[in-house]
């Protein structure tokens, strides 16, 4: 494919040989046209109290360091987050949170292992609704050998939550990892079939030769892409931005990969 689109360009766009350069910079503003549609931040609606995000996705692609990250990120902004550990029966993942929790001072919701998530979840809401919390962040379980009872789990969990208000979660982000490459496109199939996901994170695309996925599912589903993780450190959950990525996935000399 992108054979094809260079020797388009040197037919059609430039109409004469160009240098290597000049091409990847065209080609980088034709990736960037793609996405920008998609380049949309996650708006936390301070008005809810709380503004209520689901977390969802497969084991491994950074669910919980993602909800760690932007937890870490609404109190630099001055919110208040609760964690929720939803995967009752991964033990690494409720550890995991907690210590998000200590490190970020949001308060995290656990049950004993093996609790009912649903039953989880419809608690928090409750707690944070009481203690007027800006941000309710809901992790998941993410196991797929088993998709009828995964897909029934979550969406007990919504059907649990909206017992107390129909209008949660107000967002649903699937979370993906950009070395998965073409995988990640039934992964979207398979979420929208459990869940309304509103809009992805896209991690793990500091050491992916495979980024390019995020051209294929802009293309494919439209669905807002609101932060990318480049990296380990808190601050390497940023927002999109699709010039400077396409820059970096075309090779444009003098950018980095976001």
């Amino acid at each position: 494919m992108a054979a094809r689109i260079i020797a388009s360009f040197r037919r059609t766009r430039f109409g004469s040989d160009v240098t290597d350069a000049e091409i990847r910079a065209a080609l980088a503003e034709e990736i960037a046209a793609i996405l920008r549609p998609v380049a949309l931040p996650l708006v936390i609606d301070r008005r809810l109290k709380p503004h209520v995000v689901l977390l969802v996705g497969v084991n491994g692609t950074g669910k919980t360091t993602t909800i760690g990250k932007l937890a870490q990120s609404y109190a630099e902004q001055g919110l208040r987050s609760m964690l929720v550990a939803g995967d009752t029966f991964r033990a690494a993942a409720v550890e995991q949170l907690q210590v998000w929790g200590e490190r970020t001072g949001a308060p995290v919701v656990a049950g004993s292992p093996g609790a009912d998530p649903a039953g989880l979840a419809y608690d928090a809401l409750s707690r944070a609704r009481a203690e007027g919390i800006d941000v309710l962040l809901v992790d998941t379980a993410g196991r797929l050998h088993n998709k009828s009872v995964l897909m029934e789990e979550l969406r007990k969990i919504v059907r649990v939550m909206r017992k107390q208000d129909a209008a949660v979660p107000h967002s649903v982000l699937l979370v993906l990892d950009a070395t998965t490459g073409q995988n990640a496109l039934q992964q979207v199939n398979v979420f929208k079939d459990m869940v309304d996901v509103t809009g992805l994170v896209v991690t793990k695309l500091d050491g992916s030769a495979r980024g390019g996925i995020v051209v294929a599912l802009a293309q494919e589903f439209a669905l807002p892409v609101h932060a990318v993780g480049v990296g380990e450190k808190v601050s390497d959950l940023r927002a999109f931005d699709p010039l400077d990525y396409a820059r970096g996935l075309a090779g444009a000399s003098g950018d980095h990969a976001l």
